[in-house]
């Protein structure tokens, strides 16, 4: 390993096209609010980033088994998850809607009685798409190379009635004409950087990064550049360790 490869802050994320929060683009580059989270970062302490691409589901054992330092991709700091990695503070915090064909009739949690309803298996989206009543709850397999687009697709084909994700994966879908947002829980999921167990050291540093960006501005000018439309979360002070904000996806 060269001394360059090992300053490298290998970051684990998924490639796909989930925007404003991350894409891939034409030439390689990866765009939108996490991968210019990720890069600020880097700035600050001092090393290049390099993405570890992986499906959602294999996040965790790819951290484990050393083939990246950090996960920075949709990551709500749950509990089940605080079992597996360590987290550092939140650098977001998003509510969650329901999407549904444009012609539906739906626009709260009542509408959906007797409907099938998607979201990723094992994320919070599905925990809170079983809290609505009388539903049957749809699980899509977060191993796939792009869980939200099979979302899309069999809503589209009338094989679920509707799905919920994140406010900010979902406003982009619904300017299509043939989708809408039916409705947004305001859940308030805070999503952290997830490390390894035991790796204080990066846990710490970047934690402390983060800190120094909430603080400075940077990342209130990242959020606003990428995600106007939504509030920015953390306005008037620093990013904490949570806020009071539920956790998620």
């Amino acid at each position: 390993m060269t001394a360059n490869e090992a300053t490298e802050l290998r970051i684990i994320c998924a490639d796909l096209d989930a925007r404003p929060l991350f894409w891939t683009g034409e030439d390689g580059e990866r765009l939108g609010f996490e991968p210019e989270v990720g890069l600020l970062l880097g700035e600050v302490l001092g090393r290049p980033v390099r993405w570890v691409y992986s499906a959602w589901a294999d996040f965790v054992p790819s951290l484990n088994a050393g083939k990246g330092d950090a996960v920075l991709c949709g990551q709500g700091i749950t509990e089940r998850r605080r079992r597996l990695v360590d987290f550092t503070r939140p650098y977001a915090v998003f509510d969650e809607s329901v999407l549904t064909r444009a012609d539906s009739t739906v626009t709260g949690p009542d509408g959906l009685a007797g409907r099938r309803i998607g979201a990723i298996a094992g994320s919070t989206n599905m925990a809170l798409a079983e809290t609505f009543k009388d539903v049957e709850p749809v699980p899509f397999a977060g191993s796939s190379d792009d869980v939200l687009g099979d979302m899309v697709a069999a809503l589209r084909l009338g094989e679920i009635d509707a799905f919920v994700d994140d406010d900010v994966a979902l406003v982009p879908l619904a300017e299509q004409p043939d989708l809408r947002i039916a409705f947004t829980v305001p859940t308030r999921n805070a999503w952290g950087i997830g490390v390894a167990k035991g790796d204080d050291g990066l846990l710490a540093a970047l934690d402390a990064a983060l800190a120094e960006v909430a603080w400075d501005g940077r990342l209130e000018a990242v959020w606003k550049r990428w995600m106007p439309d939504l509030a920015y979360p953390f306005a008037g002070a620093a990013a904490s360790d949570g806020g009071g904000a539920r956790c998620g996806r």
